[in-house]
């Protein structure tokens, strides 16, 4: 008897790469985590995802057929290039969709912008099910925002809707470059607070964000380091909520390790700032969102397998952005 095929989530982040190989339902048949190492350049990180995937598929699925690979990364993904990915050096200049279908021949891909992949997973099996329209805040390596009508996460023209780190900060930022300016993500991100931290070499060594937060309680310099991060956050998610009048924000990635130091002020800058102040929650797959939204995406491409009954994940919905682009060079 042949054995069933399987499917690859694989999430590239801004710090760490996350793998997990399943069936055509979505039940997860083995995962890792590992560095993404970045510093190697974009090559390199990218080939490492690459050989994750293949070490978990020899270890958890030896001669099973791989149907289908979704994959989420930060940055936006096409064809030839990834759009809007500072994080690692040459990483927009990824030919990411035909790289992805060189290496796993044969199988459905399909790509995703990380926090778009982590609203829809939210939106699918988490905290933001049945909520009407919402949204999902990203607060990790970098800061990215997602909206959610009617199940579904809007992409925008170009694929680049809730992209909140390029945020103008102030009126002085009107008419300004992006290079000319201070964005949003430059403030307000765990890579930014953690360089900001840095800058006095406090402690005597590099702080990653989770360091200042934990320190921040026993340093009144860094606790207002802190305070300025959470209530420059609290300004922005304050108009976007304004903008969208969301049922419910789900907030998800590393920085929520830290959620009873943040919550309060951007729970009270809500109920005072907004007309109709939305519902702020932990997402339910905090960390792993963009890799279970992969999964998703992987699962809905393997669609139409004889068999697989469940192929379309638990709500039978295909995984779909809203109003964007798809994975075609425009």
């Amino acid at each position: 008897m042949t054995a069933p095929p399987v499917v690859v989530g694989l999430d590239y982040g801004g710090t760490k790469i996350a793998a997990a190989v399943c069936d055509l339902a979505g039940n997860q048949l083995a995962s890792t985590t590992v560095d993404n190492g970045g510093a190697l350049g974009a090559e390199a990180s990218f080939g490492r995802g690459i050989q994750v995937c293949r070490d978990l598929l020899a270890e958890a699925a030896p001669g099973r057929q791989l149907v289908a690979v979704g994959v989420s990364t930060f940055g936006i993904p096409f064809e030839d290039r990834v759009e809007l990915a500072p994080a690692i050096d040459g990483w927009d200049r990824l030919a990411m969709g035909r790289k992805l279908r060189a290496a796993f021949a044969g199988a459905q891909i399909r790509m995703a912008n990380d926090a778009k992949a982590a609203a829809q997973a939210e939106a699918r099996w988490g905290v933001l099910a049945g909520c009407d329209p919402a949204v999902y805040l990203n607060l990790g390596t970098g800061l990215a925002a997602a909206v959610v009508i009617g199940g579904q996460v809007v992409a925008g023209v170009n694929g680049a809707a809730g992209e909140i780190g390029y945020n103008l900060r102030s009126v002085a930022d009107v008419g300004l470059a992006a290079g000319e300016r201070a964005m949003l993500e430059h403030m307000v991100s765990g890579q930014a607070l953690a360089e900001r931290a840095a800058d006095g070499d406090r402690l005597g060594r590099q702080l990653t964000a989770a360091d200042v937060f934990a320190a921040g309680s026993g340093d009144r310099e860094l606790d207002g380091l802190i305070d300025e991060f959470v209530h420059e956050l609290a300004f922005h998610l304050v108009n976007l909520a304004i903008l969208v009048n969301p049922a419910r924000i789900a907030v998800g990635g590393g920085i929520v390790r830290s959620w009873a130091r943040i919550r309060p002020p951007l729970q009270h800058a809500l109920q005072v700032g907004t007309p109709f102040p939305p519902e702020l929650v932990v997402a339910h797959f905090p960390y792993d969102a963009p890799l279970l939204g992969a999964v998703a995406m992987a699962v809905d491409a393997a669609q139409g397998w004889a068999g697989s009954d469940g192929a379309a994940g638990p709500d039978g919905q295909p995984f779909q952005l809203l109003g964007g682009p798809s994975n075609e060079t425009p």
